[in-house]
């Protein structure tokens, strides 16, 4: 990716805050990999206030949803705003889009019946294993894109990466 300049601490800081959508997003896919390897569930523990918040939002606005909203705000309000800095932008948007790449795969398992809600170890393999390619994907890419903004880089996803460059540029 092209270097736009120096980056703050702070400025490294507030790109990681957008990562949390997709990982809160993600969560319900993670629920084969937890029945298997609770333990994992302890790396959500620190989101568990925002999640708590986000289901708050959820039932507070039936039809909208905090999802939809917060993206919206950050899309406006960041993405779209050139007052900030190249940087934060990248990443927030870089964010939305492994948000929206979750919202999609779920809405797809829905319209196909494949729904996680009361999934048990017992499911087809298939469903699982795809569920966990998906978590794994995900909060990989999230990971990942939160080390790359603290140590003040671009995190290099393909195709994504190219997205939020193109919907990025000055």
């Amino acid at each position: 990716m092209a270097w736009r300049g120096g980056s703050t601490v702070q400025d490294r800081l507030l790109s990681c805050l957008p990562y949390i959508l997709p990982l809160i997003q993600v969560y319900a896919f993670g629920i084969f990999l937890f029945l298997q390897f609770p333990f994992l569930q302890f790396l959500y523990v620190p989101l568990i206030p925002v999640m708590q918040l986000f289901q708050y939002l959820n039932q507070l606005i039936p039809f909208l949803g905090a999802d939809f909203i917060i993206f919206f705000a950050l899309y406006l309000l960041v993405v779209r705003n050139e007052k900030v800095q190249h940087f934060i932008r990248f990443h927030t948007l870089q964010a939305l889009l492994l948000s929206i790449f979750a919202y999609l795969c779920m809405e797809v398992f829905k319209l196909i019946g494949i729904v996680q809600k009361g999934a048990s170890i017992s499911a087809p393999l298939f469903e699982n294993v795809v569920f966990t390619l998906i978590f794994l994907a995900v909060v990989g890419a999230s990971i990942y894109s939160i080390v790359q903004a603290v140590r003040g880089l671009y995190a290099e996803i393909p195709l994504i990466s190219q997205a939020a460059y193109s919907g990025t540029r000055d």
